[in-house]
């Protein structure tokens, strides 16, 4: 009896002593980098289990997600990316200080920083289940902001979550001790290398390093975005680790110092009351105090069952490429498409950006200094698409991508959106050609025309993104398509002749099918190209084409001044759908007529155009008044200041998207 409680009292003892040995024969050979690479396995075999066991916990939708190979086979390199930050600093520093000289010093200095390494990669796994529970997701944004409330958060934590918190933090105490005392045995025995061998294998071990944390060899580095690989977005967070989810909202948080307050203070009624009282706007009951903007919109088109709807969003295919909007002879299918629907003669971008055009069009939201709020953090759920609205009527919703939808954290936007379904470079299946940016724009609308089909089949309403992206650097695309415009391949002229080809055969083609008389198509731009000029603001790269046609669209020319942000509701009001959203943008459908406006954010400068004059906010500077000349594209800055009505207009209007954003407003009644 004394033998096996004498067993029992040290078998823990003997069991961490086996691991710690094991520890030390694996990672004898690794020298300066013995304790690093026992992080680096501690580190696996914790995030492992973590999520193994949310995984168990949320079963029922995990489930429903599917694939649950690729959701460990992806999480592994999640976990792989932290580790290597954690990494990346003592291996840096190895040149320098991992000699024998220094060698106490190395390694208390690297038992120190991979027990803390360790220790927040346990605390923020222990802390994910309570957070879930209460937030639907892994530790993100909020976990960081309220850490500048203490007190409120201790006291939420301490009357909701007691035990857990209690065991949590005593459960990581002592397994730091833990962590500690095994990291220090299993270094014991290690030996460091000598000069030369440490500075011949840093430059290969460094690089190493380097491609763990990049995690991929395309234009940019992995991002949480990439691992969103399901419509669920509880499920897509399971697949990457707490650390690395608040560590990369850490980094969204800093990138959002910037906003509208930038051009001064505006009071909050008054923001909403100059918004509202737009002429367009002024039909509708905003009875919402949680959300603002939020109405219901009636349709112009009367149906007994609304359309589909199918949005192409060209890769910056500007009026600069439009012969009959004073560009290049570049888009002759283009050209030939205008006449068969609704042709805007006078739209503009609100960005230079990708992402910025694809928030203006799919969400209707306006433009801010910020960042686009495709990238920002507290637009990652719940935030307000054509898709989340449409998704409540009943529609499937998609969007199909050539190249890799984690791009510009598009998948991680669009997931948490409404967007059901995301196809992209790995569902194009053969391509004809593939370039850097991913499949060509014919094989993406191959693509495309092959998913309508199905849907129609499917006898189910459905709302496609089309994003195309041959038309961008370095213009890759296919021999024999078209004749050159110059001389040398691959420039931008022939890349956007390339891209109209390839438009014009996927409409042909849709036109043939069953589903045009029912779908409405609006094909839009998100922004021009490169955009240059000694404008202050160079309103004329911000000009783009957009039409709108299908189903029973007829022929018009709209001439009035158009911004990107009107097209949601144009389109929705053509659809036939009657429906709730918070989006300002105007109902061409109901009146193409009457005065417009458009909004256009360059850098740090917000331009609001009205008629042929420009107010132009600057940062903490008195505003800018601008006589605009559409058909030479040219911007005279005038003496005088803008009126009062104007510039209360252009502030009302860059200010209410950073308000609806911070405050979480911008979004659908549950």
């Amino acid at each position: 009896m004394v033998s096996l409680q004498k067993n029992l009292t040290h078998s823990p003892t003997n069991f961490l002593s086996r691991i710690s040995a094991r520890l030390s024969a694996i990672s004898l050979w690794a020298g300066p980098y013995a304790t690093l690479l026992q992080m680096l396995i501690i580190g696996l075999i914790v995030l492992s289990v973590s999520r193994a066991g949310l995984v168990a916990w949320q079963w029922d939708r995990v489930k429903v997600a599917g694939n649950l190979a690729e959701l460990f086979l992806q999480g592994i390199r999640a976990d792989l990316i932290l580790l290597g930050y954690f990494i990346a600093i003592p291996v840096f520093l190895a040149p320098f200080f991992a000699h024998p000289f220094f060698a106490r010093p190395w390694r208390i200095f690297n038992l120190c920083w991979a027990t803390l390494a360790l220790v927040f990669v346990i605390f923020m796994e222990l802390s994910s289940p309570p957070f879930i529970m209460q937030f639907d997701v892994r530790p993100n944004r909020l976990f960081i902001e309220y850490l500048s409330y203490p007190k409120e958060v201790f006291a939420t934590l301490w009357n909701g979550f007691r035990v857990a918190l209690i065991l949590g933090v005593g459960f990581t105490v002592l397994l730091g001790i833990t962590i500690y005392g095994l990291l220090s045995a299993a270094s014991r025995n290690t030996s460091l290398w000598s000069a030369k061998k440490l500075l011949l294998l840093w430059p290969l071990i460094f690089v190493m390093v380097f491609f763990q944390i990049r995690s991929t060899t395309d234009h940019r580095p992995a991002n949480p975005a990439m691992f969103a690989l399901t419509g669920d977005a509880m499920v897509n967070s399971l697949i990457i680790n707490s650390g690395w989810s608040v560590f990369d909202a850490l980094a969204s948080m800093n990138n959002e110092a910037k906003s509208s307050e930038i051009y001064g203070s505006v009071p909050t009624e008054k923001i909403l009351q100059q918004v509202v009282s737009a002429p367009w706007l002024s039909q509708y009951q905003f009875n919402s105090k949680v959300f603002p903007t939020l109405h219901r919109q009636e349709p112009a088109v009367k149906r007994e069952k609304p359309l589909n709807l199918v949005i192409v969003l060209e890769e910056s295919l500007g009026a600069t490429f439009v012969e009959s909007l004073g560009g290049l002879p570049v888009t002759p299918e283009l050209e030939k498409l205008k006449n068969d629907g609704w042709w805007f003669e006078q739209l503009y971008a609100t960005g230079t950006r990708s992402v910025r055009g694809i928030e203006a069009v799919v969400s209707g939201y306006p433009p801010t200094p910020a960042r686009s709020v495709v990238k920002l953090s507290l637009a990652q759920r719940n935030f307000y698409t054509l898709a989340l609205g449409l998704s409540r009527e009943g529609y499937h919703t998609e969007f199909v991508y050539g190249g890799e939808a984690h791009f510009d954290n598009m998948r991680g936007f669009f997931t948490g959106n409404g967007f059901q379904q995301i196809v992209d470079r790995s569902d194009i299946k053969n391509p004809v050609f593939e370039g850097s940016w991913g499949a060509s724009d014919e094989d993406l609308f191959n693509k495309s025309l092959e998913r309508l089909k199905q849907l129609h089949n499917e006898n189910k309403p459905f709302f496609s993104l089309i994003f195309s992206s041959s038309n961008h650097e370095p213009f890759q695309f296919p021999d024999g398509r078209i004749e050159l415009h110059d001389a040398e391949k691959q420039t931008v002229n022939n890349a956007v002749k390339y891209a109209d080809y390839a438009l014009g055969k996927f409409i042909s083609e849709a036109k043939l099918q069953d589903y045009w008389k029912d779908t409405i198509f609006l094909i839009v731009a998100d922004h021009d190209n490169r955009v240059y000029g000694d404008s202050l603001v160079p309103i004329k790269k911000f000009h783009i084409p957009g039409l709108i046609l299908g189903a029973d669209v007829q022929s018009k020319r709209i001439a009035t001044l158009a911004s990107q942000i009107d097209l949601g509701a144009t389109v929705l009001s053509l659809m036939g759908v009657s429906t709730e959203h918070p989006m300002i943008g105007r109902d061409f459908a109901k009146d193409s007529e009457s005065p417009g406006r458009a909004l256009m954010q360059f850098d740090n400068y917000f331009a609001w155009l009205e008629g042929d004059t420009a107010t132009i906010l600057r940062p903490r500077q008195s505003p800018l008044l601008g006589q605009y000349d559409a058909t030479k594209g040219e911007l005279v800055l005038r003496q005088e200041a803008p009126s009062e009505a104007q510039v209360d207009k252009a502030m009302a209007h860059v200010m209410l998207p950073s308000l609806l954003y911070r405050e979480q407003r911008y979004k659908l009644a549950k």
